[in-house]
């Protein structure tokens, strides 16, 4: 194997930043920081200078938005970028932009105590230029393996092998996914008619971006998204989001399905956890349920997806060709967990096939 570093080009307009991210990727054994710009018309020098594998990009930046210097790279050079957006509303709003032009992931940066504050996002910030060296955005290249650090599994949350205790018809779709995974799940919720089963989706993402995540999907969706709250019903038409701060669960109430938040430790390094969901509707839902695991890096939500087809769901992996990272799905399917492995632009087409050949169709 190659060993190599990975070559990170750091595009920010504040010397802090540019400092405290080069120190971050600089720690790191498997990458290095080649150069840092303070815009975008410096970083257009730099990248044909330098040929960096991944570019870290600040999301306001004076001269050029960072958003039009995107979209102008991703039209004449691809290459992998992670964005740094702050925690606003309005950062949200313009850092899923960003993804919509072919950003891989995002960081985000604090408002106050900025260098602490980076330094906290330290692991986060090297796992997801690590997501990005390996992406499919272009030539796949070898890197260093990431250390693996000591992870919780879903037991951690609840335990598995419950029977599901209760005769029900309901149908419901529980989707999963990391890096890449916002335009995936866009993708999939946009061709769902709005008689569809209710769904429950986790996204790896930051609490301050999930609601914003659903309030967007909502405006795009034939069915109704929102971030999920506790202890609420689960309605046919309707998709729940994880907050970015809990556990999302599928539980049960007499004749309902219902949502649960839970603030237990991370699982798989998350929190929301994908795995987390999927054991929790193996054990409510068993073979009314049925799981869906998108791009993203690392193992979250293979353990599941095994236990979910092992209680009777049906399971689809997206494809290799199709995914922005192939890991998650990769894991899956390596576990045996995935029933069936498609192209995203055919999940939501079998899906729902598949609720038709249990004869519900899309009525619910």
């Amino acid at each position: 194997m190659e060993n190599r570093k990975i070559k990170v080009l750091v595009v920010d307009d504040s010397a802090l930043i540019r400092n405290v991210m080069k120190e971050i990727i600089d720690r790191e054994k498997d990458m290095v920081c080649v150069g840092a710009a303070p815009d975008p018309i410096v970083a257009r020098e730099m990248i044909k200078a330098l040929n960096p594998d991944v570019l870290t990009l600040d999301v306001e930046m004076p001269k050029m938005d960072g958003l039009d210097f995107l979209e102008r790279l991703m039209r004449l050079r691809p290459m992998p970028v992670v964005m740094v957006s702050t925690l606003t509303e309005r950062g949200s709003d313009i850092t899923f932009r960003a993804l919509e032009l072919g950003a891989v992931d995002f960081v985000s940066k604090p408002k106050m105590d900025i260098a602490r504050g980076m330094e906290e996002y330290a692991a986060e910030i090297a796992d997801k230029i690590r997501a990005a060296a390996q992406s499919h955005v272009h030539a796949k290249k070898t890197v260093a393996p990431m250390v693996v650090q000591e992870k919780l599994s879903a037991d951690a949350i609840l335990p598995s092998n419950v029977p599901v205790r209760f005769a029900s018809t309901e149908k419901l779709i529980i989707i999963g996914a990391s890096t890449g995974g916002t335009e995936a799940i866009k993708e999939v919720l946009t061709r769902f008619p709005a008689d569809v089963p209710g769904i429950l989706v986790t996204q790896h993402m930051p609490e301050n971006f999930t609601k914003s995540f659903a309030e967007r999907l909502n405006s795009l969706c034939k069915i109704s998204v929102k971030e999920a709250e506790h202890n609420e019903r689960i309605l046919p038409g309707h998709a729940y989001i994880a907050p970015g701060h809990s556990h999302l669960l599928l539980k049960r109430s007499g004749a309902n399905y219902m949502t649960e938040l839970n603030q237990g430790p991370p699982v798989n390094r998350h929190r929301p956890s994908v795995d987390v969901l999927f054991r929790s509707a193996a054990n409510v839902a068993g073979a009314n349920a049925m799981g869906i695991i998108l791009t993203g890096m690392g193992k979250d939500g293979a353990q599941g997806m095994l236990e979910m087809k092992q209680a009777g769901s049906f399971t689809i992996a997206q494809d290799e060709a199709s995914c922005v990272v192939f890991g998650m799905p990769r894991e899956a399917i390596a576990l045996g967990g995935a029933a069936e492995v498609l192209p995203l632009q055919n999940v939501a087409r079998r899906t729902l096939d598949y609720l038709a050949s249990c004869g519900r169709g899309n009525r619910v």
